[in-house]
């Protein structure tokens, strides 16, 4: 009987196809892909193309936007608290508004509600761009400028037309402290007309002029 189940398991052997060494390599290392596999692509986990693509935008997000802070675009202005007067100023006209750094941080703050806050940082940047005069530093403020805002991959890109980016990259020949004119003006036109309305009939503009008129009576 023994002999018997040997000889029948043999045959059972010889029967079956042997397997190829190219589909044993294929199953092990289609087991090893997907033991390993990190992202939709199917990738190798350490050298996964998608991840370094990714993590370099990131990056390069972080270190523009880390730069241009510390090139003096500050998060929120120094300014005293505003008075009654000046808020009230404020609803007379977005000028009136954006002349005083309490006007713009406030109105700031609505932008950033609104997920906009761009336009503010890069009329702010356009700004500082004007006031300097070394053509070095111009010229990386330039660089860093259209990076952060101007760039379509760039995640906090204003918006504007054609024309205007037709004459930035011009402009961006040979950068000077008027490289994004147009651009900062279409931009200021934009807040102006969209967002300042919005701004004006918000909690944060009606609580501040509330606050202020409570302080006024209690004086």
């Amino acid at each position: 009987p023994m002999g018997s189940e040997r000889t029948e398991i043999r045959k059972r052997q010889m029967a079956a196809p042997p397997e190829s060494p190219g589909a044993a390599q294929a199953q092990l290392s289609t087991g090893n892909r997907g033991s390993n596999a990190c992202c939709f692509c199917w990738c190798c986990c350490c050298s996964c193309s998608c991840l370094t693509v990714r993590n370099q935008e990131e990056e390069r997000a972080r270190r523009t936007s880390h730069e241009l802070q510390a090139e003096g675009i500050p998060n929120c202005e120094e300014s005293p608290a505003p008075t009654l007067e000046e808020v009230n100023a404020w609803a007379q006209s977005f000028d009136k508004l954006m002349l005083t750094p309490a006007g713009r941080n406030a109105f700031r703050e609505f932008l950033r509600t609104e997920f906009s806050e761009e336009n503010m940082l890069f009329w702010m940047a356009c700004e500082e761009l004007k006031q300097e005069s070394n053509k070095s530093v111009i010229e990386e403020k330039a660089r860093l400028i259209y990076e952060d805002y101007i760039s379509i991959l760039s995640p906090k890109e204003v918006s504007l037309d054609s024309r205007v980016r037709e004459v930035i990259n011009r402009n961006m020949l040979e950068p000077s402290q008027h490289t994004f004119d147009d651009a900062q003006l279409q931009i200021y036109t934009l807040m102006h007309r969209d967002s300042y309305p919005r701004f004006m009939n918000s909690a944060i503009y009606k609580d501040l002029l509330q606050s202020l008129s409570e302080k006024s009576i209690e004086a």
